[in-house]
């Protein structure tokens, strides 16, 4: 590889992936994802909730691996030989009958820097999540990481509608809000992804980076929002990569002119 040009952003690549139910597919599929990001020198890549494997009629733990399985085990071989750090979702073992929706987090010298299991299951719009997986811990600290010198939080798809989830990450020193998601396809539902992914950034005055599946059963349409609201990436439903950069001036600007964070007068606490 050659080396990176310098530049004051972080460089994000959404990775806008079909996901099916073959795994090594999908690894594959995600490698050539991760080639894609370095070669655009990207300092992220952002890929889908269950990027490991996904059926569209429900994901359980029939797709379930550890953490040191196939699927963790390749991001952590392909970030360390790349520089790319990855954010992605997958399905971890639960019980006998019930995985766990978890989104892994891996640094660019491919260390695993940490696990957000889904605190809300989609229990809605006819979808029974909680049929087939656990749900996360309420009080277990907000995954953030640093990521070439940016605070990148996480949450996960269904999350995306509580607003005190974001809040919390973004309590917990989030300036980036990623948010993998198979948001399910269905009337208003495009709609209502693009929605609150403008106002999680809006109201928290972060940028969010809101990555969807392609494919039978998904809405897709993976945007990137600027803290003030401003859409300033937006696919379609087909699967894409597509390379944004991030400024932290910017950030700090529309902070200082809406100081909404500093003015708020409750704090979010779990239930």
């Amino acid at each position: 590889m050659t080396d990176a040009p310098v530049r004051p952003t972080v460089r994000l690549t959404v990775g806008q992936l079909r996901v099916s139910d073959d795994h090594a597919a999908n690894r594959e599929t995600v490698r050539r994802a991760i080639d894609s990001a370095a070669h655009l020198h990207a300092d992220l890549l952002v890929l889908p909730e269950y990027a490991a494997g996904f059926d569209p009629r429900g994901t359980g733990p029939e797709h379930a691996e550890p953490l040191e399985g196939p699927f963790v085990s390749l991001l952590r071989e392909q970030a360390a030989r790349t520089g790319v750090a990855v954010i992605a979702g997958t399905v971890l073992p639960g019980d006998d009958t019930h995985g766990v929706n978890a989104v892994v987090a891996v640094t660019g010298d491919g260390a695993l820097a940490g696990v957000y299991r889904k605190v809300h299951l989609y229990d809605a719009f006819g979808h029974r999540e909680s049929d087939r997986l656990l749900p996360g811990p309420v009080d277990a600290e907000p995954l953030v990481v640093d990521i070439a010198g940016m605070r990148v939080g996480v949450i996960t798809c269904y999350d995306l509608r509580f607003p005190e989830s974001a809040r919390r990450v973004v309590d917990a020193g989030a300036e980036v809000l990623v948010v993998p998601a198979a948001w399910a396809a269905g009337p208003l539902k495009a709609m209502h992804w693009r929605t609150l992914a403008m106002a999680r950034a809006i109201e928290n005055t972060v940028v969010v980076a809101a990555v969807g599946q392609a494919g039978p059963g998904t809405t897709g349409r993976s945007l990137v929002v600027g803290p003030d609201g401003e859409v300033g990436l937006e696919l379609s439903d087909q699967p894409e990569l597509r390379t944004v950069d991030l400024d932290p001036g910017r950030l700090a600007e529309v902070r200082a002119g809406n100081p909404s964070l500093a003015n708020r007068r409750y704090r979010v606490v779990p239930a």
